[in-house]
């Protein structure tokens, strides 16, 4: 009798493990095959979440049954989803349900107008380049500008993350935040210094971060000789603008290794050789190094300022138009030498 009642407690142990283990793979066992990313858009069908998720799960019949039994087909929430190893079902689907998305990095760079960047960061959302800039220039009129491109001088070259869900209007606002952040009274008060206007001083920032490739330690120096060109009179005469000139008229397809002196009569108001001044908005998005290089300009005496072939990315300074004649004829020979036109 004994062994009889040992046996079934035996058996109902067996057959309880054998469903626990089932239960347990199920809904917390991993299912993942592979690490990845899942991409849910807003109106996906729950077929779509299916089968975006086939591709990293192991066992797709499980991982479907414990989403229909968590109603994931009425209820989930768009966004990009990290699907990683040791995860189960029920995980997966609570991460979904809960709209636990994992966040992308974003690079901004020098891009020369904001649908160059806009082209670049809708890859990593869930809009298309059209929606992303017909919303950045309706917040452009709202703020009482022409168009998305006015809004350059609130970006600033750096790694941001945001959700593959973005919209424009939360997109913009990390941005506008940022500035309006960036632009405390000490900055301000040395904007009244400068004795220019906000728009000149990220145009002028912007001739800084081409002419130095981004590298601090000569931005300031650069700033300084391009107030000295400006405050005498004098045309900044600025290779990157006239780059820029072109680059604008051509969609920015062409691509100009060495300015050449066919093209310092490109008609451009950018062209700072043939026109005087600082250009109307700055000819790329700037870093906040730059800006405040123009806001902290070094005093010197420089007017002139030629690439070192000796220090690739470097300059030359002067206020001697002689030696300037010396240190561009070096540069162009050795730009001729490494044949580069």
């Amino acid at each position: 009798m004994k062994k009889a009642i040992l046996i079934i407690i035996l058996l109902v142990f067996v057959v309880g493990g054998f469903f626990g283990l089932r239960f347990y793979n199920k809904y917390y066992g991993n299912n993942i095959e592979k690490d990845g990313y899942v991409l849910i858009p807003h109106r996906a069908s729950f077929k779509q979440i299916l089968d975006s998720a086939a591709k990293y799960v192991d066992s797709k019949e499980s991982f479907e049954s414990v989403a229909k039994e968590k109603r994931l087909d009425e209820y989930f929430k768009a966004g990009r989803y990290y699907f990683q190893k040791g995860m189960g079902n029920s995980s997966l689907v609570n991460m979904i349900k809960a709209g636990n998305q994992t966040e992308n990095s974003f690079r901004i760079g020098d891009f020369g107008d904001i649908y160059q960047m806009v082209g670049k960061v809708v890859k990593k959302t869930e809009l298309d380049s059209l929606k992303f800039a017909n919303d950045l220039n309706a917040i452009a009129i709202k703020k009482g500008y022409s168009n998305a491109e006015d809004l350059k001088k609130y970006f600033f070259i750096d790694t941001y993350n945001f959700f593959w869900t973005v919209t424009p209007k939360e997109f913009f606002k990390k941005f506008d935040d940022q500035y309006n952040e960036f632009w405390n009274s000490e900055k301000k008060a040395k904007e009244q210094q400068s004795g220019l206007t906000r728009d000149q001083i990220y145009a002028l920032a912007s001739i800084v971060y081409k002419e130095s490739g981004g590298k601090k330690d000569e931005m300031r120096t650069i700033a300084g000789l391009y107030l000295n060109r400006y405050r005498k009179g004098m045309k900044l005469q600025s290779d990157p603008t006239v780059i820029y000139a072109i680059n604008k008229q051509t969609n920015f397809k062409e691509s100009i290794k060495r300015v050449l002196y066919k093209h310092l009569k490109t008609p451009s108001p950018y062209n700072t050789y043939a026109n005087a001044g600082i250009p109307p908005g700055p000819i790329c998005i700037v870093d906040k190094n730059s800006v405040e290089a123009v806001l902290n300009a070094e005093k010197n005496d420089y007017i002139f300022m030629c690439a070192d072939p000796a220090r690739f990315g470097y300059h030359k300074f002067t206020a001697s138009a002689e030696q300037h004649a010396i240190n561009a004829k070096a540069y162009q020979d050795w730009l001729n030498s490494k044949n580069i036109k």
